[in-house]
Parts: C-alpha cells; structure tokens; sequence
C-alpha cells in the first residue's frame, strides 16, 4: 500500500484534509465514500528524497532542450501503447528506448522509476512540473481515476498540438508589431541621448523664446541623460517586482482578472479558457467522474487563477443545492452560449457531448481571431508611430522655422 494525501467534505459539509493508505488513488476513494466523505482531492503523499550528486553544470549545458514537440509526441505514443494494450511499465521502457532526446529520455527513465516503485502515475508526472503542466498532471489523474488513460492521452495530444499551434499564430501576429515597438524604443533612446542635446545647443543660441513643445522635449532629454543609471535602476526594480508580485497567489489572480479585460486581446483569452474548462468537464463527465470532484479538477486544468476560483464557486453552489446551471449562471464568467448549452444539457442528459461542441467552437473562434489579431494591431501602432513623429517633428523643427522666418524678414 501506499500513503495518500486527501481533501473532502463530510456529512456536515466540513472540510477534511488527512492522509490514508491504499492501493490507488480509485482504493482511497472508495474507502472515503465508506467513511461518508465526499473526496475533491485525492494525490499520493510527497517522500524526501535523498540528497543525490546531480550533473555537472556543464553535462546540463550541454543537455538538449525538451520542447513542446516532445511532450506532444510522448503524449500520442502513449495513446497508441495504451489503445493496443501494452503494459504501462513495458511502454514506458519502450519510450525510454526509442526516444531520440536524452533529456526527455532521462525524464521517461525517472517517471518509469516512480512507477516501479508503487507510485500513481499522474504523481510520477507530477514530480516533472517544469515539462508536465498542472493541467496535464489533472487530466492524467482524470484518465486513473476513470481507468480511460488511452482516451485521455488522445485528449492531451489533440489538446497540445491545438494550443502549440495557437502560440505559433500569436507569434507570427505579433512578429511585426514587436519589431515595430523596439525599432521604435531605440529610436527614441537615441534621439533623447544624443539627438535633442546637440539641437538644444544649437537653440540656445537664438536668444529668444522656444516653443512649448521644444521646451518639453529639451527638458525631458535632459533628465534623461542626467538621470538613466535611476531610470535603467528603476525599470529593472520594477520589472523583478512585478514578476514577485505575479508569483503570489493574490498576484496572479489579479493579473488573470485583469488580462481577461485587455483590448483585442481579452475575448481571445476567455475563449481560449472557456474551451479549454469545456474540454476538460466534458472528458470528465464521459469518464463518469462526479460533478463536485470533476469540478475540482477542472479549476487546475483552465489555467487562469480568475475562472479558476469560480469553478470552485460553483461547486460550493452545488454543494448547497443549486443545479449546474444557476451554479454556472451565479460566477458571471461564463458566456450566454455556454449556459445556454449547460441548460439543454441538463435537460436532456447530453452535457458531456455538448460542452465538447462547445470546446471545438470556440478552438476554432480563437484559431479565427488570432489571424485577425495582427490586422487589428497594424492601424493602432501607425496611429502611435505618427503621434510620435508628430511630436518629434513639432519639437525639433518649429524653432528652425521661426529662425528661417525671423531670417528672412530680416532680409526683406
């Protein structure tokens, strides 16, 4: 046996949390359901590990990097292995084998380990975070606890390559608008440093009042060069705050409130996440998990600490009582397509097979509206781009055309 870690609710509606022995996490469960806990969480309790001589910094230097395409490629083997039958340790050392990365092969190596060792495989993954996301680590529990990994696995791959293939669309979009924006910001580094200061000089040398817009750019320029080891001292300070910031639990709930209500961008990302909490309730669902612990696992799966907490709020609702529906309805996240197919699922008994329409209408909205995205950034950089060439323009050579003025009347 092996211990676990679980959290619950009891007959009061209390929550638990304690660890119990059993053979699985499907073992744990069960023996809680005798006990008249409802579980939300069940995971194999952490061991110390021993204190071990890792490589060298140069054997990790010159390790391959395991990209996306890795964890794509394992994900869609395993589908295949499980499919045709094969043991999961006797898959595993055939990946370990075959595997062409070394890293990711060591990786697979130490996940067979685990397993060799009585562990569950989605703790095994679970120990790799910076390869295996927590998502990915939730649907795998899904597939044990459902005893549908082949199912899952295909999920996984279908799921990976969708989101590889949105991040490369988002790139190609924002390519040309972020070589823009730096072009750009040397640009203007350039001309406060060097540029404005030689024109100050010569401006000095008029004798009479300048231009407001001068005025402003002349001093700007020159707290600039007087002051930027504070301002370079400044934007490092605030750039390592901020990731401090986005590292605490209240940080990146803020942030991933705040990004659902970014321009352009924010109806992508709720769509993105709402097809994804689709995704996974469905496969939860079909897999015949329980409403309450298929909600507790799909707020670790939607990756956005925002929707999360109300997936969570939503299964405090149907702990009290309330249906799926006014649960959802009662979160204020969820678009009127997603009740609207909440209702009719319940209704008929189909929920799992409408949220997966769901889950594909909006991949394929988000896949629609990122190659819109960069059409849509284009007019507003311009518009930026000439605000700034205005200013420049207005600043720089408004004196120079009163000095030709002031000459030529002189002349006359």
């Amino acid at each position: 046996m092996v211990a676990f870690v679980y959290e619950g609710r009891n007959d009061r509606q209390e929550a638990v949390v304690g660890t119990l022995d059993g053979d699985s996490m499907a073992d744990v469960a069960r023996q809680l359901g005798a006990q008249g806990i409802i579980p939300t969480d069940v995971r194999l309790k952490p061991v110390e590990k021993a204190v071990a001589t890792g490589p060298s910094w140069f054997e990790k230097l010159n390790q391959p990097r395991i990209t996306d395409d890795d964890v794509i490629l394992f994900s869609r083997q395993m589908y295949t292995l499980q499919k045709a039958g094969v043991p999961i340790l006797r898959a595993f050392a055939g990946l370990q084998e075959s595997t062409a990365n070394r890293s990711f092969a060591a990786v697979i190596g130490d996940i067979r380990a685990s397993l060799d060792q009585g562990r569950e495989l989605s703790a095994a993954i679970a120990q790799h975070p910076a390869i295996f996301s927590p998502f990915y680590v939730s649907m795998i529990r899904v597939g044990e606890i459902s005893e549908r990994l082949a199912q899952v696995f295909d999920r996984l791959f279908i799921h990976l390559e969708f989101e590889k293939d949105v991040r490369g669309q988002i790139k190609a979009a924002l390519r040309y608008p972020s070589f823009v924006i730096i072009a750009v910001a040397i640009a203007l580094v350039i001309i406060n440093m060097f540029v404005i200061p030689v024109f100050a000089t010569v401006f000095a040398g008029f004798g009479s009042q300048l231009p407001l817009m001068t005025r402003i750019l002349i001093a700007v320029s020159n707290f600039t060069v007087q002051w930027w080891p504070l301002l370079v001292f400044l934007a490092g300070g605030t750039f390592f705050a901020i990731r401090a910031f986005l590292k605490t639990e209240f940080g990146r709930y803020t942030w991933d409130q705040w990004k659902l209500r970014l321009p352009l961008a924010g109806d992508l990302i709720l769509k993105a996440t709402l097809a994804r909490f689709a995704r996974s309730f469905s496969l939860a669902s079909q897999s015949g998990i329980p409403v309450l612990q298929a909600l507790s696992v799909v707020a670790r799966t939607v990756d956005n600490a925002y929707i999360a907490a109300h997936i969570e709020n939503m299964r405090e609702g149907i702990e009290r009582g309330d249906s799926l529906l006014r649960s959802a309805a009662a979160t204020g996240v969820f678009t009127p397509v997603v009740l609207q197919m909440i209702a009719v699922g319940e209704e008929t008994g189909e929920i799992d097979s409408l949220l997966e329409e769901i889950a594909g209408m909006y991949e394929r909205e988000t896949a629609y509206a990122i190659k819109g995205l960069s059409v849509k950034i284009e007019p507003i950089l311009l518009a930026v781009m000439a605000l700034l060439v205005l200013v420049l323009a207005l600043g720089v050579f408004l004196p120079m055309w009163s000095l030709g003025q002031a000459a030529m009347g002189r002349g006359g």
